[in-house]
């Protein structure tokens, strides 16, 4: 095993499988909405809602188009950061809830100087096979994955 003195550092890309799987979760969200006896202002509050999500998440979280959208992570001697093109390299803390699976990485984190937690859905087509394994391995066997950043 690889020490932090390696250090470890990724950048993905969009995943088409998480995309999917929204535009999935979506399309049965709209579907309810039109099944249930609502009245009419209720469904198109409802409507306005589903709509309202799509814009924020597509962007930051899917097709990572926003300048806010968190694009990468490293870990080295300073700790862990996760990069996005409108604040840098931004210092973080894990969260002990983060998950470490073959298919996918839910990264729970929080900013340094924030109390908000922020998560981060890492699918196995977002990363090349080996930077997903060795972000697996990194997540799960680092001795000081949950210390506070320095």
């Amino acid at each position: 095993m690889s020490s932090l003195s390696d250090g470890l550092e990724c950048q993905w890309q969009p995943s088409r499988w998480l995309l999917a799987g929204y535009g999935g979760v979506q399309l049965l969200a709209l579907l309810s909405l039109w099944q249930v006896d609502l009245p009419l202002w209720a469904l198109a509050l409802g409507l306005l809602f589903c709509i309202a999500h799509a814009l924020w998440v597509v962007p930051r979280y899917l097709s990572l188009s926003s300048p806010f959208a968190y694009r990468g992570l490293r870990c080295d001697q300073e700790g862990w950061q996760v990069y996005s093109l409108a604040a840098g390299w931004q210092v973080i803390e894990l969260h002990a809830d983060s998950l470490a699976l073959p298919a996918i990485i839910l990264l729970r984190f929080r900013l340094l100087g924030q109390r908000r937690v922020r998560s981060l859905c890492i699918a196995r087509d977002s990363l090349s096979r080996d930077q997903h394994r060795r972000l697996r391995v990194r997540l799960k066997f680092s001795r000081n994955r949950w210390a506070a950043a320095r």
